[in-house]
């Protein structure tokens, strides 16, 4: 069953230090995905709004702003993208970007969000599962290099697999691989994230990877399938990408 996750109080001031106005921020990484170890750190992504004077000017546009510190022994890891960079992103095959967009793990919010959020599920279509399926690939290829090998980078192939597959059979954005692995039921990866949500962060694999390769290729297939048998659109339609043009003005007017 999947762990519950209180986002700890000192990150909830992460929106407080940023320099501009933030539309959000949540929590990304493992917390999001539903299998943190003790020392792993946080991940926070959202998407901040620069003025229009910064934007029409000759200053330098800030379009992804980083800052990592440690707040009350926590390390974590703020990262966010101005609105256009953002809104750019979501118009293309990007599952990362509307993963973060509908984390439930919520830092900041505003009603803009909320705007963000419901335009954000009309632009998925057939074409992110190109997305999770070069994203697991290239997890896997990592993962080969590894010496020793580790539990996490193994979590990631499956946990891409898996939200792309749910992404293409229903539409909806599920990071956690907790709650995906209800429905797919492979007992595999309740063991293997027990033992990383419990261990530490670079947690060994024990054994090799042939236990493991059938399974990948397996839900790689599935994935592939999917993408064709899929009934999402294979484009943005026009009025989303309107919507999310005028949002975007309205915000820049605002800041």
């Amino acid at each position: 069953m999947p762990t519950s996750l209180t986002v700890p109080a000192p990150l909830q001031g992460a929106a407080l230090t940023h320099p501009y106005p933030l539309v959000f921020a949540t929590v990304s990484g493992a917390h999001l995905y539903g299998f943190p170890s003790p020392d792993s750190d946080w991940d926070l992504r959202g998407v901040h709004v620069l003025p229009a004077r910064e934007v029409l000017g000759l200053h330098e546009r800030r379009e992804t702003i980083g800052d990592e510190r440690i707040v009350d022994g926590l390390e974590r890891d703020l990262v966010t993208h101005d609105l256009r960079k953002f809104i750019t992103l979501m118009l293309k095959p990007n599952g990362y970007v509307l993963e973060q967009l509908h984390s439930p793990l919520v830092i900041a919010t505003t009603p803009e969000h909320a705007e963000l959020i419901s335009l954000g599920r009309r632009c998925v279509t057939r074409f992110h599962a190109h997305h999770y399926l070069g994203f697991s690939a290239g997890q896997w290829k990592l993962l080969n290099r590894d010496d020793p090998l580790r539990i996490k980078p193994l979590l990631y192939t499956f946990r891409t697999l898996l939200t792309g597959l749910h992404l293409m059979r229903t539409g909806e954005i599920e990071a956690n691989l907790a709650v995906l692995n209800e429905d797919a039921r492979l007992p595999y990866l309740d063991e293997l994230m027990a033992r990383k949500r419990s261990g530490r962060e670079k947690e060994p694999l024990d054994g090799d990877l042939t236990r493991y390769e059938a399974e990948f290729r397996r839900l790689t297939g599935e994935l592939d399938e999917a993408r064709v048998s899929t009934s999402l659109p294979a484009k943005v339609a026009p009025d989303v990408e309107a919507a999310l043009s005028d949002l975007m003005v309205r915000l820049r007017l605002r800041a």
